[in-house]
């Protein structure tokens, strides 16, 4: 999709709408810089803000899976999808909840992996039955979900997984750079949590 100089074949917007101004800003305190799925999602700015009010509730401090679980599904899904951008974010998020850089760095190959628990477990092999086309939940995978999470939880993290399909397949389609948010080469702390 990306022409011959490697930049993305729908060039991103230069004066991002007014009407975004509170998404730049809390963009901007916590990034130090506007997140580049902006320049294009900004073409559509009501789109772009219920867009980020879906995540906004998905993501919210009273919701039924734990931070850490929603940054793990997110990562996964964007792997998955191939979408750098949402992986260079994702990871960032992961690592800010977790705590360390173990998750961010195994998630890849998770099933292999001795750093995450049977609840995660469960959430990443959904999150991969969810991402494949078409969709691929058996029963095992079902009952080992209802081992961990209740209805509403399982409800609420098949939102999540489709979400992050919907945004890490709009970017990788639109062929969105990565931002360098998360440099695992220099493992520099921002905020005083791992900039993996």
């Amino acid at each position: 999709m990306k022409n011959n100089d490697n930049q993305p074949w729908i060039s991103p917007l230069k004066k991002i709408p007014t009407v975004l101004t509170p998404i730049v800003r809390a963009q901007e305190k916590h990034y130090g810089q506007i997140l580049n799925p902006t320049r294009w999602w900004g073409r559509f700015p009501f789109l772009f803000w219920l867009v980020a009010f879906f995540v906004g509730f998905l993501e919210r401090r009273g919701s039924g899976i734990t931070p850490t679980v929603r940054a793990l599904v997110m990562t996964r899904v964007s792997q998955q999808c191939d979408c750098a951008f949402c992986i260079d974010a994702n990871s960032l998020r992961l690592a800010e909840r977790s705590g360390s850089l173990d998750k961010v760095m195994s998630v890849q190959n998770w099933q292999a992996a001795d750093c995450f628990d049977e609840q995660e477990r469960a959430a990443l092999a959904y999150a991969d039955g969810m991402t494949a086309t078409p969709p691929r939940i058996d029963d095992s995978l079902k009952t080992e979900l209802k081992s961990h999470f209740n209805e509403k939880a399982i409800t609420e993290l098949t939102a999540l997984i489709a979400f992050q399909n919907l945004s890490a397949r709009f970017n990788a389609a639109l062929d969105i750079p990565s931002q360098g948010l998360c440099v695992p080469e220099t493992a520099v702390k921002r905020k005083g949590a791992p900039r993996v």
